[in-house]
């Protein structure tokens, strides 16, 4: 049987969209990848939050999906809106990948402490064109010039090389997936990964979601093997915090959830009324993860 599978065009997401399709095909499907420009690729906005609400970089394709052009689609988890048409479902959430955020700076901007935080020097020009990440780093260090950049994993590495930025920030998810020695210039620069615990990624950060229609029994039936549960739940729980944060593309939000002991712990940080505000929950049920975290922040002891 044939499977269409809906992807966007960058190099990072046919990675990931190839990497679903082998697994498929090792099943005995067979898999085309149909491209599929959204409207977050067309948009030259500066920054996320410029572009439009949460989901423009799937909204096509999950109406591709609706119109029956394609069969499955593989996202990136955290461009996917909270709530989804309702035709449509994530039959899996593969084993999720490094959640963390990167920090990739040119050898020459680090400042003369060399620790084990942020180390850049004072006045350094970091680009990212996430709000989350950029209110992080106003928020610990606030002597550094932060300003906007978009485009692919290759091309904001290309923009650092060329010294436009001191330091830039990504996933690194997708450092891991696009294998770091095929990426120029990396090997050049300073790679600190920061902790996710304190540095709080996105919802979703470092996870997949395959979607399909939910009435496509085989396709469901097909996607379910490969997916990972705790992976699944702990993504729930972290998507779960940002509905109630009730956060898009230009919201700082951002939400981790682990697991250890036979029970889950979230961390979500946001940004409320110009203060930073943390809440550190745990529990055995990861759906309940969320309404606790809220429930902390709602008392002010977050």
């Amino acid at each position: 049987m044939k499977l269409r599978l809906g992807t966007r065009g960058s190099e990072l997401a046919r990675t990931q969209a190839t990497t679903i399709a082998r697994c498929l095909e090792a099943d005995g499907f067979e898999v085309e990848l149909v491209i599929i420009s959204t409207s977050g690729d067309q948009s030259t906005a500066p920054s996320f939050g410029a572009i439009g609400p949460q989901g423009v970089f799937v909204r096509e394709i999950e109406q591709a999906l609706l119109d029956g052009a394609i069969d499955l689609a593989v996202h990136s988890y955290k461009d996917l809106p909270t709530e989804s048409p309702a035709e449509l479902s994530v039959a899996a959430v593969p084993q999720r990948v490094d959640v963390a955020d990167l920090l990739i700076a040119q050898p020459t901007a680090l400042g003369d402490d060399h620790g084990e935080w942020l180390k850049l020097a004072p006045g350094a020009r970091v680009g990212t064109a996430s709000a989350r990440r950029r209110v992080w780093l106003e928020h610990f260090r606030p002597d550094l010039e932060v300003t906007s950049l978009r485009g692919n994993v290759p091309t904001r590495l290309k923009r650092l090389e060329e010294g436009r930025y001191d330091a830039i920030m990504l996933a690194a998810a997708g450092i891991e997936r696009l294998a770091a020695g095929t990426l120029p210039g990396l090997s050049r620069m300073v790679v600190q990964r920061l902790d996710p615990q304190r540095f709080v990624p996105a919802p979703a950060q470092g996870a997949l979601a395959l979607q399909c229609r939910g009435g496509h029994a085989v396709v469901v039936d097909a996607l379910a093997k490969l997916d990972h549960p705790f992976s699944r739940q702990a993504v729930e729980a972290e998507r779960a915090a940002l509905a109630l944060a009730e956060g898009g593309c230009d919201t700082a939000f951002g939400a981790h959830c682990a697991g250890a002991n036979d029970a889950f712990s979230l961390i979500v940080m946001l940004e409320r009324r110009g203060a930073i505000r943390t809440a550190r929950v745990r529990a055995v049920d990861s759906k309940q993860l969320a309404s606790l975290a809220f429930a902390e922040l709602e008392t002010g002891d977050g």
